[in-house]
């Protein structure tokens, strides 16, 4: 499986020269239905918390099973710890953030993503066991035809060369490091609809094309974050593109700065908070201090529920994008 977690960390998928690709065109629901099966794995971060409880049980039950039963070598299963902020840090501003984000022009706009993803599997009722972390990394490659790859691993930075729990199939259960979870191949296609059409690289136009991903009413802060997660398991945005996102995130009055973080991946970041009390969740954006990307976006829960195993300060789901 070396080379295949050889494969992800040299991915480089090459754009064309406009960023996108143009092909025979799929009618615009077919295109977002598509688009909708392609990252099934991935849905909205609050929509996670709102998974049926019978069906998180049924998933956890198995995967502690398999924990429980025992393996040679001891998985990675633990949740990861919230993100901590740097003693003494002084949180930088948005407004300031995004004037470092415009003066940038080291990043190019490419289609397709490279993600690694954390998320919680969950148990309910009598006897429930604390969750357990499932860790994935994907690597959506377009192609000059139009046509794309998505390569799918179980992997874990955090413990390299350790057993992971996969939920990707319909059985959860322990796999080794590398694990190929899926590979796919899908022809051609082409939408002038958000998340495929390209994305723009002026505020309005992309308030716009953000509000697109989401009918479900105003582009708050929640929906705001709910779109920047899917443009970015998307597209992999170039330095027009941050400026522009970033001068939107400024807008958002309650994402509020918060100081110094090193993600999970060992990179400086600029961390911002957004308080969803009604949803019970701490959500944590954080972006590259010199180019103003984003990095990674946490979500942690923030009132405990004895239903389903959780605590206050477990991570919920942690999604790190690399370039």
């Amino acid at each position: 499986m070396a080379d295949e977690l050889d494969l992800l960390r040299r991915a480089n998928p090459v754009p064309s020269d406009d960023g996108r690709f143009h092909d025979r065109p799929l009618d615009q629901h077919a295109e977002r239905r598509l688009n909708r099966l392609l990252h099934s794995g991935h849905p909205r971060r609050l929509r996670r918390w709102a998974l049926s409880v019978g069906s998180a049980a049924a998933v956890g039950v198995v995967v502690l099973t398999l924990v429980l039963s025992g393996s040679a070598t001891t998985p990675a299963v633990a949740e990861p710890r919230p993100l901590l902020l740097e003693s003494g840090s002084t949180p930088v501003p948005l407004d300031r953030m995004a004037e470092r984000a415009a003066a940038d022009r080291s990043l190019r706009l490419r289609q397709g993503t490279h993600v690694q993803t954390w998320s919680l599997g969950m148990t309910s009722g009598p006897g429930a066991r604390p969750p357990v972390t499932l860790p994935e990394e994907r690597v959506i490659r377009w192609r000059a035809d139009g046509s794309h790859t998505e390569l799918v691993v179980a992997t874990d930075p955090r413990h390299p060369g350790r057993p992971v729990i996969t939920g990707a199939d319909p059985v959860p259960r322990i796999v080794e490091d590398g694990h190929v979870l899926s590979r796919r191949t899908y022809p051609p296609s082409w939408s002038d609809a958000p998340p495929l059409a390209t994305p723009p690289h002026d505020t309005t136009r992309l308030r716009a094309y953000l509000d697109e991903l989401d009918r479900t009413g105003p582009l708050g802060t929640p929906e705001l974050l709910d779109g920047v997660a899917e443009l970015l398991d998307n597209w992999t945005l170039g330095s027009r593109e941050n400026a522009a996102l970033v001068r939107l995130l400024a807008d958002a009055k309650d994402l509020r700065p918060a100081g110094a973080v090193t993600d999970r991946l060992g990179r400086p970041g600029q961390a911002y908070v957004y308080d969803d009390t009604t949803h019970d969740v701490r959500r944590m954006l954080i972006l590259d201090p010199a180019t103003g990307a984003v990095l990674g976006l946490e979500d942690t829960v923030t009132k405990g529920d004895a239903e389903v195993g959780v605590r206050a300060g477990d991570v919920m789901s942690y999604s790190a994008w690399m370039r």
